[in-house]
């Protein structure tokens, strides 16, 4: 179960990732045309549909926590790898510790619980 959650929060990092590398890439007219905003639209409405398959094996909570902190990560990379961008002392301190955060995280290891509403019953 831990893998597989990691794995959800992986792909919708990664759609975030992508995403977020090319509206970037748009705005510094490295690329150009039309078709970047619907492409972009269109991607994170299936990030929606992922999400909610991902809530079959994770808990809410943690499922978004995961896929915040690592998109933040993956993006935080690619921006300093990439496009040249910077961290101070405190953000690269802030870094690891969203690192450690997605470890303590993604320790969970229980099934989902139910809803409020479906335990009443």
């Amino acid at each position: 179960m831990v893998i597989t959650q990691y794995l959800f929060a992986l792909y919708m990092s990664s759609i975030d990732a992508i995403i977020l590398t090319l509206l970037k890439a748009h705005k510094m007219g490295m690329i150009e045309g039309w078709w970047v905003f619907p492409l972009s639209f269109i991607t994170y409405g299936f990030q929606s549909i992922i999400f909610y398959f991902g809530l079959s094996i994770s808990s809410m909570t943690v499922l978004n926590v995961l896929w915040d902190v690592i998109s933040d990560v993956i993006v935080t990379l690619i921006g300093v790898l990439y496009f040249g961008e910077s961290l101070n002392t405190m953000q690269c301190i802030g870094l690891a510790l969203s690192l450690t955060g997605i470890t303590l995280m993604g320790a969970h290891t229980e099934a989902p619980s139910e809803t409020k509403k479906e335990e009443k019953s």
